[in-house]
C-alpha cells in the first residue's frame, strides 16, 4: 500500500509567496516547492542583486527546506530551474548552481526561460529528493 503524502512547512525557511507547502513527501520521495531568492529572516528585504547572488540565495533556501526534512543536496535526484533572462543569465547561473553539488554527482535537470517569476526574481528552482532508506 502506498503511503499518504506528508505536507511540510519548515521552520526557518522562507515564507511562501503563494498557497503551498514547502515540501510534500510520499513513499520516500520529497518534492520541494520552487524557492525564490528571498531572505528567510526578512521576507520584505530587497532581493540580492544579480543572478549569481540570487542563485546562491535560492540554493541556500532549498538547503534549508531539505535540512528541515532531514535531507541534503546529496539526496537530490532532479531540479527544475526557471530563468527570466535565459540568454543573459544561463552561464552565470550554471557556474553558481554547480558549486553546490559534488562534482560528477549532479542531479538531473531542466532549465527553462520564463516571462516572469514571483517577487520579480531572476531565478526560481524546485527539486525532487529521495530518502536513502526508501
Amino acid at each position: 500500500m502506498m503511503g499518504m503524502p506528508v505536507h511540510m512547512m519548515i521552520e526557518g525557511a522562507p515564507q511562501p509567496v503563494a498557497p503551498f507547502s514547502h515540501a510534500v513527501e510520499c513513499d520516500g520521495w520529497l518534492f520541494v516547492t520552487g524557492q525564490m531568492p528571498t531572505d528567510p529572516a526578512d521576507p520584505d528585504a530587497p532581493l540580492p542583486e544579480g543572478i549569481e547572488a540570487q542563485t546562491r540565495r535560492v540554493m541556500d533556501n532549498l538547503k534549508l527546506v531539505l535540512a528541515g526534512a532531514g535531507l541534503g543536496l546529496e539526496n537530490v535526484t532532479f531540479c527544475r530551474v526557471y530563468l527570466t533572462e535565459f540568454k543573459r543569465d544561463y552561464a552565470a547561473m550554471n557556474e553558481t548552481y554547480k558549486a553546490f553539488f559534488t562534482p560528477g554527482k549532479l542531479p538531473g535537470r531542466t532549465c527553462v526561460g520564463v516571462s516572469g517569476l514571483a517577487v520579480d526574481a531572476l531565478v526560481e528552482i524546485d527539486l525532487i529528493a529521495r530518502r536513502p532508506e526508501a
